[in-house]
């Protein structure tokens, strides 16, 4: 009971420790260990369906940085000074349909789903998309459907940092278009099947942050 409580409260304090940091201590790195822990959270995050629909970029090249940060205007001080920059990329809606290359590679590759389960699932799968969530005919609405897969992989991967001492920053400053075009450009982004979801900065903070403030509980969990 005594390491229960104990591992509740050190999950907690990270949650406490955590704050979108703004500038990083460019002279401290994160090690190799410590940040493949992290991308490891990302990647073992769940997703709907279980279909992953996540690419996780790296940007630790100070030249494509520079490329960047013109059209990043939520990330000019995190950008120059993270000690590891990334960009999650998120499947785009032709890729996201019940029939698509992708999911069938992925029931079929991953999953490793026997052909009847794989016809059921996908059944399943486009009822959802074109029922439940109404999201087939709208295909602006299916990659944001697609990009809020992403956005648990990143709470996912800022907690994990968090936890273990190391700082974040969730980013969505930054021109879409803009930045697309320079990741294709470069061949760093297939634009067929991917757009940018957001961005996250990890390193070391340089200032302390003022308290957290949020809602009190009564006004934000309600049970019925």
């Amino acid at each position: 009971m005594e390491t229960l409580t104990n591992t509740k409260h050190q999950i907690l304090s990270a949650y406490e420790f955590r704050h979108a940091t703004k500038e990083f201590d460019s002279h401290k790195k994160i090690s190799d260990s410590d940040f493949d822990f992290i991308l490891e959270t990302g990647r073992l995050s769940p997703s709907s369906f279980g279909f992953e629909p996540w690419k996780f970029v790296v940007v630790q090249s100070n030249a494509m940085r520079e490329k960047l940060l013109p059209y990043s205007w939520g990330a000019q001080k995190q950008l120059p000074t993270a000690s590891h920059f990334v960009l999650i990329l998120s499947r785009l809606p032709k890729d996201m349909a019940a029939s698509s290359d992708y999911i069938k590679g992925m029931m079929e590759n991953v999953q490793q789903l026997p052909a009847e389960v794989m016809q059921g699932k996908e059944k399943v799968y486009d009822a959802f998309l074109k029922s439940d969530f109404g999201l087939e005919d709208n295909e602006r609405a299916m990659f944001e459907w697609a990009c809020r897969q992403t956005y648990i992989a990143l709470g996912n991967m800022m907690t994990a940092a968090a936890q273990i001492g190391i700082d974040s920053c969730p980013i969505e400053g930054f021109n879409k278009q803009e930045i697309e075009r320079i990741l294709s450009e470069e061949g760093i982004m297939d634009a067929e099947h991917f757009g940018i979801s957001c961005m996250v900065a990890f390193g070391y903070r340089v200032n302390e942050p003022r308290g957290k403030t949020r809602r009190p509980v009564d006004q934000v969990i309600e049970w019925v």
